[in-house]
């Protein structure tokens, strides 16, 4: 996978930072070298390529001490960590429909991993997180991280009524030495987090889902609302295949300024074109900047408003509009309703 089509929210970031702990002094310590701050990290629309996020991870790891760092992180990323596709989960119908959210969208929040949900030979299914990118030592603390994460949805949705039945892990266990306190069995510590035993060395990363708890309603389920959701979902994966594309690499570039949209001249000199030729280019691929904007800002009201972390007021500043009527009226044409009736909808399920 190329560098550039390298994905990670810079949300899951912040949660590690968050579970190595310390002060403010000691984050920026260990964060300077991997040419970030705590400052940068507040910015949602941070990106990072592969090469540093790496060294992100190995710097975690050293600033923490704590071999079981992954599993630290898991145990914070719940459902509302994930954005749309963690909105999509909280509303599915069963647990075999919310792992069918993460096996056909993890794309759209991180390119590190695939989600593969198979049958299980001795029944209910088998969760493994494969590697999509080369993480050499960093594999273990993603991929626990990831793991754990996949699980708390799982035990949310269900109200703790679908557990792993199992997990599997392909490294060795690694060392004991904690500077949390006492020492504390890495072994130990994974059974505690996933509720279930856990086989190491083994051929795949994973659990395993028993059968009874797969197809049972889910008390959170909202058809309507799922559907709105793995649709919105499949819409942003159908982008990020295409960002091959002028339409993409636009996209991408007004994503990567969501706290102010450059101007369509600064895009264009940006993509190395006149603005003419750029709009040319566009409407020879059957959409325009406008377009893309508009698509742009639908999308990042509709997660916004979802989230409850910002008022209405701050939402339409955010996405470029001088009046707060003018993004009301947007947004009811997008979703039929305003935004305020859309956050009463969606938000106590995310509380």
């Amino acid at each position: 996978m190329s560098p550039a089509a390298f994905t990670l929210s810079a949300a899951y970031l912040r949660q590690v930072v968050a579970a190595v702990g310390g002060d403010a002094e000691s984050s920026a310590a260990w964060l300077a070298p991997v040419g970030l701050s705590v400052a940068a990290l507040a910015d949602p629309s941070l990106t990072v390529d592969l090469e540093q996020f790496l060294r992100f991870v190995a710097a975690a790891l050293e600033a923490s001490q704590e071999p079981a760092l992954g599993l630290f992180v898991g145990r914070r990323l719940v459902a509302q960590s994930h954005g749309m596709l963690g909105y999509a989960a909280l509303s599915a119908g069963t647990v075999r429909d919310a792992l069918g959210l993460f096996g056909a969208f993890t794309r759209l929040r991180t390119s590190l991993v695939q989600v593969a949900v198979t049958p299980e030979p001795s029944g209910g299914v088998r969760v493994a997180v494969v590697p999509t990118e080369p993480l050499g030592t960093m594999e273990r603390p993603v991929l626990e991280a990831i793991l754990l994460s996949v699980a708390n949805v799982l035990a949310t949705i269900s109200l703790g009524a679908c557990r792993v039945a199992s997990v599997a892990f392909p490294w060795a266990i690694p060392g004991e030495a904690s500077a949390r306190g006492p020492s504390r069995d890495y072994a130990a510590l994974a059974r505690e987090f996933f509720g279930a035993p856990v086989t190491f060395e083994a051929g795949w990363a994973g659990f395993v889902v028993p059968e009874e708890g797969l197809d049972r309603p889910l008390a959170l389920a909202d058809p309507e609302a799922f559907a709105e959701a793995a649709r919105i979902c499949e819409r942003e994966l159908a982008k990020l295949t295409a960002d091959d594309t002028l339409a993409g690499k636009v996209r991408r570039i007004l994503l990567e300024n969501q706290e102010g949209f450059p101007s369509f001249p600064v895009i264009a000199r940006r993509l190395h074109r006149t603005p003419r030729t750029l709009h040319r280019h566009l409407i020879a691929e059957g959409t325009s900047f406008r377009a893309v904007l508009e698509d742009v800002r639908h999308r990042l009201a509709v997660e916004q408003v979802a989230s409850g972390r910002f008022g209405l007021e701050e939402i339409a500043y955010r996405l470029g509009y001088s009046e707060l009527a003018n993004f009301r009226r947007a947004f009811k044409r997008w979703e039929k309703v305003p935004p305020s009736t859309f956050r009463g909808r969606t938000s106590p399920k995310l509380k």
